[in-house]
């Protein structure tokens, strides 16, 4: 039961995470490159940001639990000896990717987002909406086994 209930919780965190920022890379991030206008990724970050990042949270603690169940004390867990451990490794060097990409927009483009740096921070949208489908793309593989 616990299993599935992690597996319920990771899937809505990630559904959440995905959604969100495909949303942002479809839609708002159009119509800002569009009009010139960072006030609208702005207006969206600020209903998104919190919600987003309980999401992105909430996938982090049921992703380390889930491989715990997966991989009891973390043994065997880096020895690579199956395709499980190499897409759980595959979605933490995502995890540390997105927030790299994450604490380098909210620090260092977002504060002085204008119509100039708006090129800037649309890179960094699109890749951190890369990385979280990319996410979903592994999961669906530990869930339903190697996507190969």
């Amino acid at each position: 039961m616990l299993f599935k209930l992690l597996v319920i919780l990771h899937t809505l965190g990630a559904t959440v995470w995905t959604g969100g920022h495909l949303v942002l890379a479809v839609t708002v991030l159009p119509l800002a490159m569009q009009n010139r206008d960072p006030d609208r990724i702005h207006t969206f970050e600020e209903h998104f940001e919190g919600f987003g990042l309980a999401a992105l949270l909430l996938q982090t603690i049921t992703g380390v639990w889930l491989t715990w169940i997966y991989f009891p004390g973390f043994q065997n867990f880096l020895a690579f000896q199956s395709y499980l451990s190499i897409y759980i490794v595959i979605k933490l060097s995502l995890l540390l990717s997105t927030l790299a990409l994450a604490l380098y927009a909210r620090f260092f483009i977002i504060p002085k987002l204008t119509q100039e740096t708006l090129n800037e921070l649309a890179f960094h949208i699109i890749g951190v909406t890369t990385l979280a489908v990319l996410f979903v793309v592994m999961g669906v593989g530990i869930r339903l086994g190697s996507l190969s």
